[in-house]
């Protein structure tokens, strides 16, 4: 199938609507950090890159026409090489808001997920998120604001340097189907932008199976 839509946008900055919204314009299945904890076998990639092992993209990207949030968005740059086609949509939100959330969801997360009830392959995906993703992303304590601010802008700068614009869409989920949809070249569906991923439902998800 091959990936005709990239995300580079850090997570909590709309990525779960815009996975939502990009299956129902067709680009669908999208490739989130859900799909990858929802089965043991996709952390296993993850793990080996975080140690430095070689890592076939094209396989584990397999059956997926879209990518948004992180891991995948960790590895934009790569992603835009391997499928030279793909458009690449770079979420953004207010950075203060971006900030807060995050605080409040991912970086709690890649603190405490040490003493949490979580399944083993879950476990995994964290730590090598915390040392890899994180680690890499922010060049000192993520959860200081300062240090989270300056990441974000970066990643932003980063992808506006390396991507050209007509394949580059900064996408802030406000701003709805319009932009979004121009930009795939796709018609504007009858229905509401999708709104998900509060703030709730991000720790409903790691909870073990009853």
């Amino acid at each position: 199938m091959g990936l005709k839509v990239i995300g580079s946008g850090f997570g909590r900055t709309g990525t779960k609507s815009v996975k939502d919204a990009l299956e129902k314009l067709g680009f669908g299945p999208c490739h989130h950090m859900y799909e990858v904890v929802a089965e043991p076998d996709r952390v296993t990639p993850w793990t080996e890159y975080a140690a430095g092992r070689p890592v076939d993209w094209g396989a584990v990207f397999d059956g997926f026409s879209s990518q948004i949030d992180w891991p995948g968005a960790h590895i934009w740059r790569e992603l835009s090489e391997i499928y030279p086609e793909a458009k690449v949509v770079h979420t953004r939100r207010p950075e203060e808001s971006w900030a807060r959330s995050y605080s409040k969801t991912i970086g709690t997360l890649m603190n405490e997920f040490e003493q949490m009830p979580l399944p083993p392959h879950i476990r995994d995906m964290m730590t090598m998120a915390r040392d890899k993703i994180i680690g890499e992303t922010f060049d000192g304590d993520h959860m200081d604001n300062a240090v989270q601010i300056a990441a974000y802008r970066k990643r932003t700068d980063e992808v506006v340097a390396a991507i050209p614009p007509e394949r580059l869409l900064i996408f802030d989920v406000a701003e709805g189907w319009a932009p979004l949809c121009a930009f795939l070249e796709v018609d504007v569906p009858d229905m509401p932008f999708p709104h998900e991923n509060v703030e709730a439902d991000f720790w409903e998800k790691l909870k073990p199976p009853a």
